[in-house]
């Protein structure tokens, strides 16, 4: 079966290497940049994710250039603790939750696909603008290329297409053809990577904020180098008033935001240190995609942010696509006599979840416990029980958990994706 895949992120390397897993072998991935490079800041890794990956056989080298998240904080502006849990190992999975630069993640899995699938598997600056049947078993795709100028095109025939293109994904924008741009709140992001010391013993996660203005922090190594100082992941966010949302993505100089958190801090964590630095950053509008009726549509799916692009609030994005992957490449093995009715059982068991899940990470998700907090206690409070009791707050975070199936009952499950025994 000929299967192409539109977009060499995470996830589509991802469902590359998973559907190699389960005996599919003619398989290609076309990339619209000139290169599969190392880009982008951190992602985190839920033990459901990790494995999965284990499972491909790649934990050893992921878990080699992350570190493993033992605690995850939620904090007020003020430094104080509103909400926190164990996680990963220290909260009872038998995987970690891993923090690491997307680029390192996203080398491993391209030289993975490189070594098992083989050196041309992987087709770049071909960039898929959109595609329509060919015959009744074959989806006729085109491509863009930029490289043989402003005109250049192709197409391609492939038994099945897998949108992984993204969140502007064009397989998404020609199943739904009037769906427009994406959803976006107001809210604007900014995100960097600093050295700093380790802080809270070097294996924890911070979420702060206030209402509007919101930070998370995390460290991305294990151990410092021997400078004594570890990469930490930050993104910073303001949530704009009615009628000043500013949906540009732009550079713009730290004065625009990092004055605002001199003051914040947790122990020995300071925000004014993890934010210094003399370079612009970038801002950039927080985007979201509304929820889909379907992803599946005969020959042709979708797959992570291509279906389902969700807000960064519960670091979940990149987890899922992973399972995306497995969930895909599974439902195709187990019934390869009619590949439409398996992608449509895919479909059925992914859509569902993940759709909600989207429209929890819209509402905060779990950081919803913070904006509890300022709201009954802007000034803060001597004991978080003076605001919230501990099954209110438990309730909040649990449930974003379930849905996610991050909570340990579901992931210390054995992975559901495993090679089906030939029918």
């Amino acid at each position: 079966m000929n299967i192409l895949i539109a977009g060499c992120g995470i996830g589509g390397l991802a469902a590359a290497l998973s559907l190699y897993e389960a005996g599919f072998r003619d398989l290609r991935l076309v990339e619209a940049a000139p290169a599969v490079r190392p880009h982008g800041a951190g992602v985190n890794l839920q033990p459901n994710a990790v494995r999965e990956l284990a499972a491909l056989g790649l934990y050893e080298q992921v878990a080699a250039r992350a570190a493993a998240i033992t605690r995850l904080g939620y904090h007020n502006h003020l430094g104080q603790t509103v909400w926190h849990e164990p996680r990963g190992r220290a909260a009872g999975h038998r995987h970690p939750q891993l923090a690491v630069h997307r680029g390192e993640l996203l080398t491993v899995l391209a030289d993975a696909v490189t070594r098992r699938l083989g050196p041309d598997a992987i087709r770049t600056d071909a960039k898929v603008t959109g595609f329509e049947r060919a015959g009744t078993e074959g989806v006729r795709v085109r491509l863009a290329h930029r490289r043989e100028g402003s005109g250049g095109e192709s197409t391609t025939e492939a038994a099945l297409l897998i949108g992984a293109d993204g969140i502007r994904s064009a397989v998404r924008a020609a199943l739904y053809p009037h769906e427009g741009a994406p959803h976006s709140g107001g809210t604007v992001v900014w995100r960097g990577i600093t050295r700093v010391r380790p802080f809270l013993g070097g294996d924890s996660m911070v979420v702060m904020g206030d209402g509007r203005w919101k930070a998370v922090v995390y460290p991305l190594a294990g151990a410092p180098g021997a400078d004594g100082l570890v990469p930490v992941n930050w993104a910073a966010s303001r949530a704009a008033p009615a009628g000043e949302a500013d949906d540009r993505t732009r550079p713009v100089p730290r004065t625009a935001f990092a004055p605002h958190f001199a003051h914040w801090r947790v122990g020995d964590l300071r925000l004014r240190e993890v934010l210094a630095g003399p370079d612009d950053i970038v801002q950039f509008p927080l985007i979201d995609r509304d929820p889909l009726p379907r992803w599946s549509f005969g020959r042709v799916t979708l797959l992570g942010d291509s279906a389902h692009a969700m807000a960064p609030m519960g670091s979940n994005a990149t987890t899922q696509a992973i399972v995306d992957a497995r969930a895909l490449a599974h439902a195709l093995a187990r019934d390869q006599a009619d590949p439409a009715r398996a992608l449509l059982a895919y479909d059925r068991e992914r859509r569902p979840a993940m759709n909600r899940l989207a429209l929890m990470s819209r509402a905060k998700g779990p950081e919803a416990v913070i904006d509890l907090a300022c709201e009954r206690a802007p000034d803060g409070f001597r004991h978080i029980g003076e605001v919230a009791d501990r099954a209110e707050l438990a309730a909040l975070a649990g449930a974003y958990a379930r849905a996610g199936q991050l909570d340990p009952p579901s992931a210390n499950e054995p992975s559901p994706y495993g090679v089906p025994a030939p029918a």
